[in-house]
């Protein structure tokens, strides 16, 4: 599934005139989308340099901040959404980002390459750690420091007293709502804190 599909699928999610702050926005384009289809406003938060500029060459508000020192700058529902887009599985204190991100926002969306699609549980069952699409990377070079199920993130959420207000896989830029621990690459929850409902 390429960036852009799960760029679109994502965006889908977003309510139209949202504020947005996207936690690991890369090179902004999520954002600029956003902004360009959907009438968002906000900003996006990114690590690195090159990434950074490549925000502001594209007009988005870019803020950067190392996510593993957390979102205390951020007031409590600051965002309508908060997206965390293939960032989760970089960070050491992915428990703790988690729930930030439902404390900063009112919905989380938190997506990311779900390790018990089909063809990774062969990969394992065949000896060797899968390299696919959304886990393009060798053991050795990954920038993953952990991975993760589309069940395992459920777990997660409900440990944590966070509220599921939607939740599917993506599969060549198709919803997967049946059997997604397995059928799909990409794993996708829509977040909120409990008190929201």
């Amino acid at each position: 599934m390429s960036d852009a599909q799960i760029q679109h699928a994502i965006a889908e999610l977003v309510p139209r005139g949202s504020r947005v702050l996207d936690l690991g926005c890369g090179d902004g384009a999520m954002l600029a989308h956003l902004q360009a289809t959907r009438g968002c406003s906000g900003y996006g938060v990114e690590i690195d340099d090159a990434n950074v500029l490549a925000c502001v060459k594209r007009g988005v508000n870019v803020i950067q901040l190392n996510l593993d020192q957390g979102l205390a700058m951020f007031d409590d529902a600051s965002f309508d959404v908060v997206l965390q887009i293939d960032t989760l599985q970089h960070l050491r204190n992915a428990e703790v980002m988690l729930r930030e991100t439902v404390r900063v926002g009112r919905v989380g969306i938190v997506a990311f390459p779900n390790f018990a699609h089909w063809p990774n549980r062969l990969s394992v069952l065949m000896g060797r750690m899968p390299v696919t699409k959304r886990l393009p990377y060798q053991w050795y070079d990954t920038p993953n420091i952990r991975v993760g199920t589309h069940a395992d993130l459920g777990a997660l959420a409900r440990y944590n007293g966070l509220t599921v207000l939607d939740s599917f896989g993506l599969q060549d830029g198709q919803p997967v709502r049946m059997l997604p621990n397995w059928l799909a690459g990409t794993s996708v929850y829509k977040l909120a804190r409990r008190s929201v409902i």
